[in-house]
């Protein structure tokens, strides 16, 4: 007992000797051990110690993609991600399970998410790349994370935790993407049509203002493009409760998302829906969702309108056939969402976003958190979701920071056009590199058609 403790010092000398006088024929004394602890256990010459070899899981990877793909037990059991979800092929079918993850994408992604992180002395991020058309994630963090080799933290600790599946947020005005979806796809308005911006809305104890006031009355794109809650609400209005919670579940916001991982959080939804969540949902307060549910409906959006089913297993092309057969929004919405969502990156809210060459289009979104029932102002979610290229969208990209703080470059913001547009711009900008993607540095910008319904305006920062 006591050579084997000096061997593997994590062992006890009561414990150790406890099993070796247990009288029992067999018994575990330690397990996975290296080539050079079994030569140690060799030169101590007990011929009652005997080595069984057995299949170990490893993860070469280490900490990159370990909340998707999991980790499993001593035995070979999964525990979380993947390795739960598809434990039993795993362990009985010698066909290999391939997973839509691009390594050099989740390398990017994972080191942009994790530098917005540091630079904002956040708490905590989340980054997810998705096809627009297939679903497919083609990466996908949280940080902070874990390595899979070695999961010694206790199941509720942070760096355990799946914030691109399991935990929900209020988005902000990402939101607003879906609300104008909303409204557009009705056909009652015109992006000439202007909605009230001048004074702030009171519902019973409840004020809605604007963080940049135009005090003014706005158009759609201007209302889209300063990121106007007060104008929202006004379309949110004309678009109406029951309309715009049917716009919500038809883009997959309003349940629990199906994906291929067990580790997947409900929404959070209004109970019961009065006149005021209808008003503050339309820009993304008091309604929670996963990023796994933002990109997913961002997808739907740009892609033509058609149902994205977010999958993290590599799809044939029949299946993507099939999901996209559903259609959610008219071809029309689609591009006038597209146009709307380029002019915030081209002229609006995100122009940190604005990589030459590959039309990008997004929202961003900035929202207080809401802790033990209250809203608390230096506590924020600040998140950008974009796509590109606009004029035929390929991927989405979100980054979102949890309660990111003001920094000597930001001026004192710690919004999501300083904290998560420019990582998002230096992911799409290597992504295009990688994905041997030419920039179209003469094509004409979707968004220029809407130039003509914007006047002056401040923007926010």
């Amino acid at each position: 007992a006591k050579g084997l403790v000096k061997i593997f010092p994590e062992l006890t000398y009561g414990d150790t000797l406890k099993k070796l006088q247990s009288g029992k024929r067999f018994i575990w004394i330690k397990r996975n051990m290296t080539p050079t602890e079994q030569a140690a256990v060799l030169n101590l010459g007990e011929p009652g110690l005997v080595f069984d070899y057995d299949y170990h899981r490893l993860y070469p990877q280490g900490n990159l993609v370990s909340h998707m793909v999991g980790y499993s037990d001593v035995d070979g059991n999964g525990l979380a991600g993947i390795e739960r979800s598809f434990n039993k092929l795993l362990n009985e079918s010698k066909d290999p399970l391939r997973l839509s993850i691009d390594v050099r994408l989740q390398h990017i992604l994972r080191r942009e998410v994790n530098r917005a992180i540091t630079s904002f002395t956040a708490i905590a991020g989340a980054g997810v790349i998705m096809d627009a058309n297939s679903g497919e994630i083609l990466a996908a963090t949280s940080l902070p994370d874990f390595d899979p080799n070695r999961v010694t933290a206790n199941p509720t600790a942070p760096e355990m935790f799946n914030r691109v599946t399991l935990g929900v947020y209020e988005p902000g005005s990402v939101f607003k993407i879906f609300t104008t979806a909303a409204l557009l796809d009705l056909k009652h308005t015109s992006f000439s049509k202007q909605y009230d911006a001048v004074n702030p809305i009171r519902e019973g104890r409840f004020t809605i203002k604007d963080y940049h006031p135009e005090k003014r009355p706005l158009t759609i794109p201007e209302i889209f493009m300063v990121s106007s809650n007060i104008g929202t609400a006004h379309m949110a209005q004309e678009v109406g409760t029951t309309n715009l919670k049917k716009a919500f579940a038809d883009l997959g916001l309003m349940k629990k998302p199906e994906f291929e991982i067990e580790e997947i959080g409900a929404p959070i939804i209004p109970k019961p829906w009065g006149e005021i969540n209808t008003l503050t949902a339309s820009y993304g307060h008091g309604i929670a969702v996963s990023p796994l549910q933002l990109v997913s409906a961002v997808g739907t959006i740009v892609n033509g309108g058609t149902r994205v089913q977010p999958s993290l297993v590599m799809r044939d092309k029949d299946d993507e056939k099939s999901e996209s057969n559903v259609r959610v929004i008219s071809k029309e919405t689609s591009l006038k969402m597209r146009q709307l969502m380029r002019l915030v990156v081209s002229n609006g809210t995100a122009r940190k976003a604005n990589v030459p060459g590959y039309n990008i289009g997004g929202k961003t979104g900035t929202a207080q958190k809401n802790v033990h029932g209250r809203y608390v102002a230096d506590k924020r979610m600040a998140a950008f979701v974009g796509a590109f290229p606009m004029n035929d969208p390929k991927y989405v990209v979100l980054v979102m920071v949890d309660e990111p703080n003001p920094n000597k470059t930001s001026y004192g913001y710690a919004t999501a056009g300083w904290v998560a547009v420019p990582a998002v711009g230096r992911v799409i900008s290597d992504m295009g590199s990688i994905l041997g993607m030419r920039p179209h540095y003469d094509e004409v910008d979707i968004s220029e058609p809407l130039k003509q319904f914007v006047h002056n305006v401040k923007g926010e920062h």
